[in-house]
């Protein structure tokens, strides 16, 4: 039978993670179900969880006056959702909406930066994870604004 620690340790946003830290973070997770339709979080909502998706599709969306909601990117199976919880004032920056019935692991925020203060080494080591998914998110973005103004030109 798996552990949550085994699971963790196998996906690649925490390959290679010390052992030490998988530890840590196992007391931080827990398992979520979103059914499709409905949102993981909504953009200036308190940020206080990322999410390791196993099953389903995400959709990350930015709601544009006079167009609605316009994808950003989609985010499926292994891939990690949500960055906000890392930077004050915690709010989210886009909304993220199940797109088909999800399983994720969630891992909360305000717990994993409780074990930062205490041991700024696992900060470090997971701050270093998540640089390269902000700029992939807000580089995609970029890219839907600059279609957006193409359109409306």
């Amino acid at each position: 039978m798996e552990t949550l620690k085994g699971i963790l340790a196998e996906h690649n946003f925490f390959k290679g993670l010390e052992d030490r830290y998988l530890d840590l973070l196992v007391g931080c997770a827990s398992n979520v179900r979103v059914d499709a339709g409905e949102f993981f979080f909504r953009q200036g909502e308190e940020a206080n969880q990322f999410y390791l998706i196993r099953h389903g599709l995400v959709s990350v969306e930015m709601f544009a006056t006079g167009r609605g909601a316009i994808t950003v990117q989609t985010v499926g199976e292994g891939d990690v959702l949500g960055w906000s919880w890392l930077i004050p004032p915690y709010r989210w920056m886009f909304d993220a909406r199940a797109t088909q019935l999800t399983r994720a692991f969630a891992l909360d925020g305000k717990c994993l930066r409780d074990k930062f203060a205490k041991d700024h080494d696992l900060g470090y080591e997971l701050l270093n994870r998540f640089v390269p998914i902000i700029e992939q998110r807000l580089n995609a973005t970029r890219l839907q604004l600059l279609n957006c103004y193409e359109v409306s030109a």
